[in-house]
């Protein structure tokens, strides 16, 4: 079977590669392409191959770019690192896809789904157009400092400075990775909606915390996890069980 691979990232490429072997070594992957003008360039001068993994935000734009340009007649798994909203409009318009990082049983199904298809593929009727609207509104642009005070100052406090947001009665503090904390004029819901999902979470009714400031989690009774968090909060972190499996799918994102 032959593969073209659609991927600006050559780690993301690579694994995709040895898990193609992993399914099955007689597939070859014939061509490596990283953007939207590379990929419009070899579709117009190259029959399409048995399928296209292609990933959604390309070196130089959206894949959605590259169908208003040229017609790719073969089957297409798209990948993303988009979380569940992007997924769900994948879902409406039937296109498999691989929501990164990219496991092999998630690769394997996508296959055996493709292996069932008859040799003369036709596109299924998907509006490309709705799909490429809904990954530009999913890259709003997220807030990337805030104003704080501490006393009678203010200081602006950049998202790579914060180790995590927490609630104490009516105020809202921001620790600093230095330790530092000062106030902040927002809510934890939010904050919610101001932050970056990929890089901070809502681990209980009181913090939000950055990836950077997770030190070490440990199994807690009732099958919920504590979280040390450094600088170390005032308080304890739990997270419930009900938050625990959509904690280590944002770790393992």
């Amino acid at each position: 079977m032959h593969v073209v691979l659609i991927e600006d990232e050559a780690a993301a490429a690579d694994g995709l590669m040895a898990l193609l072997a992993r399914y099955d070594p007689a597939i070859q992957v014939i061509e490596r392409l990283d953007s939207v003008e590379d990929a419009v360039l070899w579709f117009a001068h190259n029959p399409p191959p048995r399928l296209v993994l292609l990933d959604v935000q390309l070196a130089d734009g959206l894949c959605f770019d590259i169908f208003p340009q040229v017609s790719i007649r073969c089957p297409i798994i798209f990948t993303t690192a988009y979380d569940q909203y992007a997924i769900r409009a994948f879902q409406v318009t039937s296109i498999d896809y691989l929501l990164k990082p990219i496991a092999y049983a998630d690769l394997h199904r996508a296959l055996e789904k493709l292996r069932l298809l008859t040799t003369d593929y036709s596109p299924p009727a998907v509006n490309l157009h709705q799909l490429a609207q809904v990954f530009q509104q999913m890259q709003k642009a997220y807030k990337t400092r805030f104003l704080a005070r501490f006393n009678d100052r203010i200081q602006f406090k950049t998202t790579e400075e914060i180790a995590f947001f927490c609630a104490d009665g009516k105020f809202v503090h921001l620790v600093g990775l230095d330790q530092r904390r000062f106030l902040v004029d927002y809510t934890l819901e939010q904050l919610e909606g101001l932050l970056d999902p990929r890089q901070f979470f809502r681990l209980s009714r009181k913090y939000i915390v950055s990836l950077t400031a997770v030190k070490e989690i440990r199994i807690y009774t009732g099958g919920r996890l504590r979280v040390l968090l450094l600088p170390t909060p005032l308080t304890e972190v739990i997270i419930s069980r009900e938050r625990v499996a959509e904690f280590k799918a944002w770790l393992d994102h």
